[in-house]
Order: C-alpha cells, then structure tokens, then sequence
C-alpha cells in the first residue's frame, strides 16, 4: 500500500511488515547495512523489514538473518518482488504499523524521516560493556551478563538535494544525535549500565539524497539548515514511534520508578523498601497509593533534583565531598515533597541528616526509599476531626 510521496520522487510502501522507500530518480544512499551498505549510487529501494517479535519469538527471517545476511535480503525481496541488488536493508522487531512520518521544508530544501523504534530490551549507553567480539569472522561471546538485544531504532532519511559523501555521513551524525535527544527527554536508563541510554545495540539508518540537482550541497551539520531539518524531522518521528511502540509519552515517564530504574530499583524494591521504614498501618497504606505518589509532581521533581545531582557528582562537576549537605537538603525536599508539610523542612532536614551518605547505587536509593517514607509516615499524622465527633 502507497502510504506517501516525498518531494514527488520517492514513494513509500508499506506491506505486511515491511516499509519500502522506491526512488523514481537516482539517489545516492548511504546505510548501515551488511550486504550493500556504506556509500551507494546504484539503489533503487531502501526498505525496513519486521524480522521477528520484540521477545519469545523466533521466526524464518530472523533464523535466516542471523545465519547470512545476503540470503536474508534475498529471502525479504523474494516476498514482495524485490530486486536484492537494488536494495538496501534495515531489520528490526518493531512494528512497521507504527513507524512515524515526518516532513520539513525550508524554501527548495526538503527533509523526510521515517522512523521505527523500541527500546525496552536493548537500550545501551555509548561505552557500555560489550557482549561479542568479533575475530576472523566469527563472534565470540564474552563473560559478562546481558539482557537479551531485543530492541531497534530505525531510521530512513530522504533529502531532495544532492550531497556530497562527506555531508552524507555528517547526516548520520546529525540523526544520532536526534534520537540520543529523544531518549534523554524521555528518561530512558542503559540497560548495561547505570547511566542515560544513547541508543539501541542495534540501531540502523539510512540516508537517500537526490542526485543531479545542481551543485551538491556540503554541509548537515547544526549551522547549515539542512542539519536542522533533519534534527527535527528524526527527533520528532523517533519520539512517536517510541510512543506508539513502548508507550513512552513523556507523562508516563513523570515518575519517582522511571528516575530510579536505571540505578537498579524495580517497582517491588521501592515498595519494600519503603514499607520497611512505615509502621504496619501506613505500611498497609502504601502499595494502594504509592502510584499517586511517586507521580506527583512535586515529588517527582525532588527525587529528578537529587538523581541528577548524583549524576553531576559522578561526572566529576560537583565535588563528593559535599554529598552530606546536598543529601539533607534535598532529602528533606522530597520528604516536605510527600508529607505535603514544608513548614516541617527543618525538622525533615535534621532527619535526614543522620542516613548514610554514599553514591553507590543501592545505598543511594536506600537513602530515597527512607525519605519518602519519612514523608509519607507524616502525611497523616494531624487528621482533621469531623464536626460533631
């Protein structure tokens, strides 16, 4: 099914679970794929195909991937009468019903992108610890543990001008830096590490420009507007369909169990941990409400401040040396945050003032879980007697 014409000389397809990009004039492409990748002038398609389900499934095309990308191709354009020589591929799990579409224009200049993208199973830090390494054509698998790499960010860009080689992997450059801005706006964790995802293990792109179209331009970097055109159009597609296939919107991220997923606390380990530290009547409260209040707001807004505090001192821009200060401060905000009782921040202050102070991971979090049950234990504490009893 034709689903759009971009700049009247490229159409896009999508059919079962492939989207295809056909060139109606001559493009160069350059591309992350094994078979017919690097720079290219000879392609008359660029397609994103669904090789498989996000998890717990295997199928033909992605037994046939992981065995010879050249037949893979071959299998994938026998499908949908393909010509494999003409093809350049990108392969996923996502949902090819849910790629997002976007367009820019600044006067003659046109800018496409279309974007495929899930991050709960692969989402990585750039330096992260690896799992293969790859010698005389043959990967060797390393000792260290790993999620299971499920989990792609696709993406195809279509430009109206010519390029040159040089500007074309400056595209490249451009469009990673889109989706690494997408992924930090919505708060996604590293799965191999502690720190902000960057991207996926196995994110792929393709970038098609127009070829004759006079002198080829030199430049996608931030200064030219070509860059821009093509921040914008791949932060904007990466973030919808990050929403359609994992549900990231940037409100379902507003959350005290986002902020401190990636240092290794799940949902159960903050209710037990803060139940640990309530006295059995509110400890018997908490997991009925503790959805509200690990959303609100402001609650959220003080445990990001001290999350991200963390983060500085780790980096190196704020010293450690101060971490008993900033954890009494910005303990008694997220306990004045939960009780809903500022007055009290003081006597919150001195509380907190007594944990343990320490960046690792789980005495960090620990620290958390005892504010906000500082908080909550407070909350209460003065009820209002109905007139009359």
């Amino acid at each position: 099914m034709h689903i759009h014409t971009f700049y009247k000389e490229v159409e896009l397809y999508r059919n079962d679970k492939i989207l295809y990009a056909r060139f109606l004039v001559p493009h160069r492409v350059i591309s992350t794929c094994q078979v017919a990748g690097g720079i290219r002038e000879d392609m008359d398609i660029l397609y994103n195909h669904q090789s498989c389900e996000p998890s717990g499934h295997h199928s033909i095309t992605s037994d046939i991937m992981a065995m010879d990308r050249s037949r893979y191709r071959e299998y994938i354009c026998e499908q949908y009468g393909l010509d494999p020589e003409k093809c350049a591929t990108l392969g996923t799990a996502a949902n090819m019903r849910n790629a997002a579409v976007k367009q820019a224009r600044f006067r003659d200049l046109t800018v496409a992108a279309v974007c495929t993208g899930g991050v709960e199973g692969n989402a990585g830090r750039a330096g992260d610890p690896a799992s293969h390494f790859e010698h005389d054509g043959k990967f060797e698998k390393l000792p260290e543990k790993q999620p299971k790499p499920v989990g792609t960010i696709n993406t195809m860009i279509f430009i109206n001008k010519e390029l040159i080689p040089g500007a074309l992997a400056r595209a490249i450059m451009m469009a990673t830096e889109a989706k690494t801005a997408v992924l930090q706006e919505l708060l996604v964790p590293s799965l191999y590490s502690d720190g902000h995802a960057t991207g996926t293990g196995t994110d792929q792109i393709g970038v098609a420009c127009r070829m004759d179209t006079g002198k080829p331009l030199t430049s996608a970097g931030k200064h030219g507007k070509l860059g821009e055109l093509i921040g914008l159009t791949v932060h904007d597609a990466i973030k919808e369909t990050l929403a359609q296939q994992n549900g990231l919107f940037p409100g379902t991220r507003r959350s005290v169990a986002v902020l401190l997923q990636r240092l290794g606390m799940t949902e159960q380990d903050i209710r037990d941990q803060v139940s640990s530290h309530l006295v059995p009547e509110d400890a018997e409260l908490w997991p009925k409400v503790e959805g509200v209040v690990l959303g609100d707001a402001l609650v959220v807004a003080a445990v990001a401040a001290l999350v991200h505090i963390r983060d500085q001192m780790v980096w190196e821009i704020i010293p450690d040396n101060c971490l008993p200060e900033i954890l009494a401060s910005y303990g008694a905000q997220i306990a004045a945050a939960v009780s809903c009782k500022h007055k009290k921040i003081l006597a919150y202050r001195s509380r907190a003032d007594s944990q343990d102070h320490s960046l690792e991971n789980s005495v960090f979090t620990g620290f958390i879980c005892r504010m906000l049950a500082l908080g909550f234990s407070d909350k209460w504490k003065e009820r209002v007697t109905p007139e009359g009893d």
